[in-house]
Parts: C-alpha cells; sequence; structure tokens
C-alpha cells in the first residue's frame, strides 16, 4: 500500500503482542493478554480507514499482522516508543505525507482516526486521567518531538507551544479510554 502527497497518514506504533499488557496480568493469563492486545490494535486500525496506516513496530510477528491488516510497516529496533514514532513521522514527510494521526494500539472504542486533525495544527487526544496522550495529530514537516509516558500529554503540549503551532484538545470520550490497568477493562465492560 502507498502513500499519495498530500495525503494523511494514520501512524500505529505495536509493540510485542505476546509482551503487551503486563499491568494487566492480575486479572488476564499471558494468552488472554495477547489475545486482548492483538483484538484491540486490529480495531485501531480499522478505525484509520479511509486513512493508509504505517505500522511502527520491533517484532516480527507484528510486523506480519500489519501487513495482513494492510498496513505498511516500518521498522524500528531498539528505539523506544517516542523515537519510533519520530522515526514513522519522519518517513512519512519524506514521502510527502502532511498530516500524521498518531494513534496508539490500545483504545477499544477508537472511531474516526482518519478524519481528526488539521493542517498546520496539532490537534491532541488525552487519556482519561488527562496525563497520556492516546492520539496526536501533527505536521508531518514540523519536527514535533514525541515524549510519551507519565505526562506526555503536558509534554506534547508544551512541544506545539514550542514550535509555535495552534494546539486543539480533543476531550474525545471514546479516544480517551486505553487498556492499560485492570479498571480500564472493567470501564470497557461497562461501556460495550
Amino acid at each position: 500500500m502507498t502513500t499519495q502527497v498530500g495525503q494523511r497518514t494514520v501512524l500505529v506504533p505495536v509493540k510485542s503482542f505476546r509482551s503487551a499488557k503486563l499491568r494487566l496480568a492480575p486479572v488476564l493469563n499471558a494468552g488472554e493478554r495477547e489475545t486482548l492486545a492483538r483484538d484491540l490494535a486490529s480495531k485501531v486500525l480499522a478505525a484509520a480507514a479511509p486513512s493508509p496506516v504505517l505500522v511502527v513496530c520491533d517484532d516480527k510477528d507484528v510486523a506480519t499482522w500489519a501487513l495482513a491488516h494492510q498496513a505498511r510497516v516500518a521498522w524500528t529496533p531498539g528505539l523506544g516508543l517516542s523515537a519510533a514514532v519520530m522515526a514513522g513521522v519522519d518517513q512519512l514527510n519524506g514521502e510527502g505525507v502532511e498530516l500524521v494521526v498518531v494513534a496508539h494500539s490500545d483504545l477499544p472504542f477508537a472511531a474516526g482516526l482518519g478524519e481528526l486533525g488539521q493542517l498546520g495544527k496539532v490537534t491532541l487526544v488525552p487519556d482519561r486521567r488527562r496525563d497520556g496522550t492516546n492520539v496526536a495529530v501533527v505536521p508531518a514537516s514540523a519536527g514535533f518531538r514525541f515524549a510519551y509516558g507519565q505526562g506526555s500529554f503536558e509534554r506534547h503540549r508544551l512541544e506545539a507551544a514550542r514550535l509555535g503551532l495552534e494546539c486543539e484538545i480533543s476531550y474525545d470520550p471514546k479516544l480517551s479510554l486505553d487498556v492499560d490497568l485492570p479498571e480500564d477493562l472493567l470501564l470497557v465492560k461497562a461501556r460495550e
């Protein structure tokens, strides 16, 4: 699948399904966590339509899965989440993509990802705790420095300001719920 100049692309960082969701170990066994991670990532890829998808990963099984889902793969071994996302955005910028929608792979109610954001502006969707960044839409050429981890939402808001880019905050109830902790699973079940 190729991208076209001027097009927006959804970038999804995906870690190994086998080692994902370790914080859910008190309530899910290894096989259940792997299945959950794969199912959630599949929902996120489906929510990207009609935009093309680039999966950044360092796991062969994830790469095979991504290709089977009509996504392209950026191989980013050893970079860590923030650097892998920046490498993916740089690749897309080099291909002429103007807007990149970075969406995490654990959003159970992901929808409309391929339509988020506007050219020349940053759009941030924080998690329900307003601490992490579940979705960030950035101009590919802006040189946006991603800094994931605890407190990333505020760091990303400050990065948009550093770059002089207007920053829209979207408190989207569907996109704000990610699955990291056992309590998140309970919220998902309550909303289904």
